[in-house]
Formats: structure tokens, C-alpha cells, sequence
């Protein structure tokens, strides 16, 4: 089976490619071979947790020559692990390192809650073998009585799109960006940050503006970034250049024929960051504005712009991995900003009860960050991932929490009692 163009974009982005998603749940840990038989039973049927990618004799690992194989299902035994840290030191363990071939490209660690108690089931993919979205999927099918994943053959035709729609799309892929400063790229080094927001804050901070209809999750990730680098580097007449920083927004693909489907199904359309304002509110409201055309825009890419670029990949494989290389370069997208919402109707797993999950974004090249916001119904926990100085993540995120803090304190003056500080979950 042949990689589909996003999977051969993923493993052209230059870095380690490594993404994650825990669920955190309260009660005493499962043993390690009661975890294993729940993930034998319930995920042994999917078949991309049973895929291997495979290179021929020969090839370099640029995608071209690579392809999915099924030598057979996985072993539990090599899946499943036990974690010798909690789950913060987890992810800044693993965002670096790729996992080992030769077997699927997916490992399920039962993490300790060291002094705060509870456990984590953190489950870490390669972003070849799957999106954020076939994490989720892959999680809720782990809960007690969750529904059994739904499959389709069927393809939706894709809608009519206008030429001026398309054009408008090519020259917004096309713009030039600039990468998040740094002396030297020599420098840069990986770090990783984890923050939990009471859900009441970031209801607080989506009501602002008073008046309007209000800011989705993903408008204030992207507007509480845009403030964050700005006070970490300044406003962008202090930036080595004067082209825009870029901020990808992923958007998934997936229609309701095909929701559950696991593998890459997804693209990511570019939004400058308002970084010349210095009021909260008006960088929100330009982020409200830009983030409401994202689904159009992704129509495009769907529809017109990925077939494309799939044929040009099969006709000519030299121009196609031109196209592929260029998306994972920080100038192409100095951030990444991803919202991840938990929807399973089911929050235990073996009766432990679900208290909050923590996403990992994969690591980018040396002058980008990434930040995931990933909701439950009573917290969210923010993630950064930086490729820049060392401990910028802590920094980085401690701004992205205050940011949405005080669109919080300014949606309701004298009425709302925020957090106090950011807060660092053990788990």
C-alpha cells in the first residue's frame, strides 16, 4: 500500500515526527496485562495499528520508494509498556526521538501519577502512521463500552470550487514567512510544556467581545499565540524581517462517512499572526476574522488542491517531493495551532474515571513551536512544543495561559475569578 500524499509529507518535515495523546484518569492504575488484553480485544481489528512501514533495498527514507505492509498483527506485549516517569517527563523523552521500525509505528505506555496519584494511558505515533484525530479515535474505542469503530466505502463527491477561490488558496501557500528568531539554529534545542486551564477560564475568555458572537477554542489558541510571541520576541518591527509569521491551523478532512477513519486525513491552512497589535482584543477579533475562512479554504484544499498535487506526485515523483518538502520549513509556518475537543460519551476506562487529557504536537524544525489545546468537559491542558531556546516551551506556554486569562478577567470585570498562575500538571 502506497503512502498517500499527506503520510509522505509527514515523513519529509525534517524532524522526529513523534505525536501523543494521554488521557489522565483518577483511582488506582490497571495492571499492565489488564491494559494489554483491553488493547488486544478492542484495536487488533484496526488495521493501520497493524501497519509497518516498509522501505525496498535501496531507497533513502525520503517517501518516494516507501510503502505500507501487514506482516501481521501487532504483539501486545511490544506495544503496551510500562513508563518509568510521569507523563510530562514522557513527552520530553520521547518528542525527539523517533520510534524504532521494523513493527507498527505505535507504542501505549501506562504512565505512574507519581504523588498526585492516578495513572495515564499516553499513546505515541509516528504522524506518518496517524493524525491527531486517529488518536482520539484510537482512545475512545479504549473506554468501557465505547462504541466500535464505524468504517465506509463510500466517497463524497467534492464540491464545485470557483477559480478565483483556488487562486486565492495558491497565493496564500505561496507567501513568504519568516521562522521565530534565533542567534543560531545551532542552538535551538527541544523542549516541552504542559499547562492545565480550569474550563470555566477558557469559557470566560470565549465570550469576548461582549456583544459578538463570541471566540471558538481555536480563535483563542491562535489569538493567545499571537500575544505570546509577542511579548517573548517583541512586535514585528523588532523581527529580523518584515514578512509575516505564519501559523498553521490543522483541519480535518474527515466527513461523516469516513469520521472514524485512522491515518492522515488532514490539511493545514496558513494564517498570519496580527503580531503588530498590542491589544488582546483586537488580535482576537483579526484571529476570529481569518479562522472563519479556514473551512472554505480547506474545501479547496480537499476538493482541488491535494488531488493535484497526488497526480503531480505519480506523474512526475521528483517534482512531488518538491511540494512535499516544503510544508515542514518554520518560514512556511513559524507555528502550528491545533484544538482538540473530547467527544466519546464514555469517560472511564475499567471504572477509573477520566480527568483530563494532554496532547503532544510533534516537534518542529530549529526556529518553529507548536501549541495543543485539548479539551474535556471539566479541564483543558495546553501543550507547547518548541525547537528554539532552551526552555522556551515554559515560557512560551505561561504566555499562551495568560493571554486567555485576561480575555477572560476583560469578558466579565469584577465578575470572574480566574486561576492563579499557570498551573503544571505531574501528570
Amino acid at each position: 500500500m502506497r503512502l498517500s500524499l499527506a503520510d509522505e509529507m509527514l515523513l519529509r518535515n525534517g524532524c522526529s515526527g513523534v505525536t501523543g495523546l494521554a488521557a489522565v484518569f483518577t483511582g488506582e492504575p490497571p495492571s499492565l496485562e489488564e491494559v494489554r488484553q483491553r488493547v488486544a480485544e478492542r484495536w487488533t481489528a484496526l488495521s493501520r495499528l497493524n501497519q509497518v512501514l516498509h522501505f525496498p533495498p535501496g531507497a533513502d527514507e525520503d517517501g518516494r520508494r516507501a510503502h505500507w505492509a501487514v506482516p501481521g498483527p501487532f504483539h501486545p506485549d511490544e506495544h503496551v509498556l510500562d513508563a518509568d516517569c510521569e507523563l510530562h517527563e514522557l513527552w520530553a523523552h520521547l518528542v525527539n526521538r523517533p520510534l524504532p521500525g521494523g513493527v507498527p509505528l505505535w507504542r501505549l505506555f501506562l504512565v505512574p501519577g507519581g504523588s498526585k496519584g492516578g495513572f495515564a494511558l499516553a499513546l505515541v505515533a509516528q504522524h506518518v502512521l496517524m493524525d491527531g484525530h486517529s488518536l482520539t479515535v484510537a482512545l475512545r474505542v479504549l473506554m468501557d463500552g465505547a462504541d466500535p469503530v464505524r468504517t465506509t466505502s463510500l466517497v463524497p463527491r467534492p464540491p464545485r470550487i470557483p477559480l478565483a477561490a483556488v487562486a486565492r488558496e495558491l497565493k496564500a501557500l505561496t507567501s513568504p514567512g519568516q521562522i521565530l528568531p534565533l542567534p543560531s539554529p545551532d542552538q535551538a534545542e527541544p523542549s516541552v510544556a504542559v499547562r492545565l486551564l480550569p474550563a470555566p477560564t477558557l469559557r470566560a475568555a470565549g465570550r469576548h467581545p461582549k456583544g459578538t458572537r463570541g471566540a471558538t477554542p481555536n480563535e483563542l489558541l491562535t489569538s493567545a499565540v499571537a500575544g505570546a510571541l509577542r511579548t517573548h520576541f517583541g512586535p514585528l518591527k523588532d523581527w529580523p524581517s518584515a514578512r509575516p509569521v505564519y501559523a498553521c491551523v490543522p483541519c480535518d478532512l474527515r466527513t461523516r462517512e469516513n469520521q472514524d477513519e485512522l491515518g492522515n486525513v488532514v490539511t493545514a491552512i496558513r494564517v498570519a499572526l496580527p503580531l503588530g497589535l498590542a491589544d488582546p482584543v483586537a488580535r482576537l477579533r483579526v484571529c476570529q476574522g481569518a479562522l472563519q475562512a479556514v473551512p472554505e479554504r480547506a474545501g479547496v484544499h480537499a476538493a482541488v488542491l491535494l488531488p493535484l498535487a497526488e497526480s503531480v506526485r505519480r506523474m512526475a515523483p521528483w517534482a512531488g517531493a518538491r511540494l512535499t518538502g516544503r510544508g515542514g520549513r518554520p518560514s512556511y509556518m513559524a507555528t502550528v495551532t491545533t484544538t482538540v475537543k473530547w467527544r466519546a460519551r464514555s469517560t472511564t476506562f475499567q471504572g477509573r474515571e477520566l480527568g483530563h487529557m494532554a496532547g503532544l504536537p510533534p516537534l518542529s524544525r530549529p526556529g518553529g513551536a507548536s501549541f495543543l489545546l485539548m479539551q474535556t468537559p471539566g479541564a483543558c491542558a495546553l501543550t507547547a512544543v518548541c525547537h528554539l531556546h532552551p526552555g522556551s516551551a515554559d515560557r512560551l506556554a505561561d504566555a499562551v495561559v495568560q493571554e486567555i486569562d485576561t480575555l477572560a478577567r476583560m469578558s466579565e470585570p469584577g465578575h470572574y475569578a480566574g486561576h492563579a498562575g499557570a498551573h503544571r500538571p505531574g501528570l
